[in-house]
């Protein structure tokens, strides 16, 4: 991060961010997107945890969403999204940590996602935090796309 930009705060979510947290969603997908009304459903939900991280004059810069579904031991990352304009500057770090944390302090054993196999950036994020590959999943993307499978522990968070 560069001495002039202030640093980026990661919180949950509210209502109030609903309209930036599509803005994020359709400017960093190109697809497999989620609409106004899944995110006013997940930042309601008992079993999501919306994440953002923002920082003044700048506004929502990065999103994480984390699902937990009712007796499993495992949270799903199910996507982090960062702002164009503030990539290279950590926030996907920050807000990954800030995911395993909610999910540990639910008492989930392990946070599991699944990522393109051609992204490469994301691809070294969660290999850089610990995450392993576990599998794969052929088409797993709307376009057909392949997606890798990923699992850390809590315990190595």
């Amino acid at each position: 991060m560069s001495r002039c930009q202030p640093a980026a705060h990661v919180r949950p979510a509210t209502p109030a961010d609903l309209d930036a947290l599509v803005t994020l969603e359709w400017q960093a997908f190109r697809g497999d997107r989620m609409s106004r009304a899944q995110y006013r459903r997940h930042l309601a939900s008992p079993r999501a945890v919306v994440l953002v991280a923002d920082a003044p004059g700048e506004g929502l810069l990065g999103s994480a969403l984390v699902f937990f579904r009712a007796g499993s031991a495992r949270a799903r990352l199910y996507s982090i999204a960062i702002a164009a304009a503030a990539r290279g500057r950590g926030l996907g770090a920050g807000l990954l940590a800030a995911a395993e944390d909610a999910a540990c302090a639910r008492g989930c054993r392990a946070v599991r996602l699944e990522v393109r196999v051609d992204n490469a950036a994301a691809i070294a994020l969660y290999e850089r935090a610990g995450y392993r590959r576990i599998g794969s999943c052929a088409g797993y993307y709307e376009d057909g796309a392949d997606a890798w499978r990923y699992e850390k522990d809590c315990a190595a968070s």
